[in-house]
């Protein structure tokens, strides 16, 4: 049933008050207080994070190895956000929102060099003594059992926050977009024949069915666990994010003179006091609640795929899980700015998100909108691979293995229903659960963040290729 009107302007309005000033603090606050008393880790030490890719480190208990979980990460982080939600945070704050998506990268770096740490320090298991990871096994772990209403807290808001709720709906809103007219579906014979049947519009009709063969695709792959997913994730990252820098830097290239200009807006208007400071600390609260969308720093996600890592050294792992936000929010959330600015209009009225990115690609690029269209379909794809591992594990930590297996298909299923719901309603339901996610992550990284110093001292230490923190 579709949501209504008046149900998504609550949602909307609930996640305009949790994802605000408290969001912006919690993330940005603690990231930098992480950055700060780590020594600037995500500066300092980012090239030891690249190194240690090529280094075989003392494995332990996991499914999968550090570089692939790394990989799975990035699968999951770099996804529709990167491309919808970027352009949303330029029709929403300009380009100075993406200044502030820049800061929230680099303490992002910092915070999820802790949570890879913490999640390999206290590694549980499942009920079938299978390694597990995540913010529930850092809370019980690290603070004892009776935090544990805290830990399921946390599960319960990883179960609905990892549904790939904007993915879906913003997929299906690219394949319309770019392969559809609204004359072509409102005069479609075979979209009025089922929507008579289902008391549908077309176009509603249209996305049910898209929500379907998306749900089909995303079965053959979750259905067979995290080692096929961290598999298929690390031949898709790579390629992907290869694909999409040649298609960036043809934009570019052949608007090279607007390009200083460009990136004058983004500082200039970063901190743009004309209007107000309510007006510039909008626009950094939306930087920062589009940049914890696309790099989970905070949000606990990471904590999940890192912890069935079989990698048995804490801080090796949390240098692996600190190259996510330098790859997702550094790299590709700024190609895609570039191209927006360059060829797009970020003055639409209303809240839009892919329709303005693919208008820009199809300015910028002959056939660009297409082209767009593949790198999307990929982009979506990994994410939903990936966080439906996400919501499995925290099924499994809440009512044990099987229900894990159930929670797949309903994640499976959940993709049709996200499909057909509102834009707005959509941003709102997604920042919404990564709120209460980061809740408890953050107070669990803030509180034990003293261990994550001291086990990084020792490790540095004895690695002489790496200074003292």
């Amino acid at each position: 049933m579709p949501i209504t009107a008046d149900i998504s302007s609550a949602i909307t309005s609930f996640a305009e008050v949790i994802c605000g000033y408290p969001l912006f603090f919690l993330l940005i606050g603690g990231g930098l207080y992480l950055f700060v008393s780590s020594g600037m880790v995500s500066l300092r030490h980012l090239p030891d994070a690249v190194r240690e890719l090529r280094k075989k480190g003392k494995q332990g208990a996991g499914e999968i190895s550090s570089a692939q979980a790394l990989a799975s990460v990035v699968a999951a982080t770099i996804g529709l956000g990167n491309i919808a939600g970027v352009a949303i945070a330029l029709v929403m704050g300009g380009p100075g929102a993406i200044f502030w998506m820049w800061v929230s990268a680099i303490v992002g770096m910092a915070t999820k060099f802790h949570e890879g740490t913490l999640t390999t320090m206290y590694k549980g298991h499942d009920d079938k003594g299978r390694p597990q990871g995540g913010t529930m096994h850092i809370i019980e772990r690290g603070f004892g059992m009776k935090w544990k209403p805290l830990a399921r807290f946390f599960a319960i808001a990883g179960m609905f926050g990892t549904l790939c709720i904007m993915n879906s709906n913003q997929l299906t809103e690219a394949t319309m977009a770019t392969f559809t007219t609204p004359e072509g579906i409102a005069s479609s014979q075979f979209l009025s024949s089922a929507g008579s049947i289902l008391g549908m519009e077309n176009a509603s009709v249209f996305k049910l069915l898209f929500g379907c063969a998306v749900a089909t695709v995303v079965a053959v792959v979750v259905i067979g666990g995290i080692k096929r997913i961290a598999n298929v994730a690390t031949v898709m990252v790579p390629f992907m994010v290869a694909v999409y820098f040649v298609l960036v830097m043809y934009i570019i290239v052949s608007h090279i003179t607007e390009v200083p200009t460009v990136i004058s807006s983004i500082f200039s208007e970063a901190f743009n006091l004309r209007a107000g400071f309510g007006a510039f600390a909008g626009i950094a609260i939306i930087g920062a609640r589009r940049a914890a969308l696309v790099n989970d720093a905070g949000i606990g996600t990471a904590t999940i795929m890192h912890g069935a890592s079989a990698n048995n050294q804490p801080v090796r792992e949390g240098l692996f899980a600190m190259l996510g936000p330098s790859i997702d929010s550094g790299l590709v959330c700024t190609l895609t700015a570039m191209a927006i600015l360059l060829c797009g209009d970020i003055n639409a009225e209303g809240l839009k998100g892919l329709e303005v990115a693919m208008d820009a690609f199809r300015t910028g690029i002959p056939y660009g909108e297409y082209m767009l269209m593949f790198i999307v379909l990929c982009f979506g794809l990994s994410s939903m691979f990936s966080y439906s591992y996400y919501g499995t594990t925290c099924a499994s930590y809440l009512f044990g293995s099987r229900a894990g297996n159930y929670y797949r298909w309903a994640f499976v299923l959940s993709l049709i229903v996200f499909a057909v719901v509102p834009l707005e309603a959509a941003v709102g339901l997604c920042d919404s659960f990564y709120a209460l996610m980061a809740i408890p992550t953050m107070i669990a990284v803030l509180s034990l963040s003293g261990r994550v110093r001291k086990a990084a001292k020792e490790y540095f230490k004895e690695n002489k290729q790496i200074k003292n923190i």
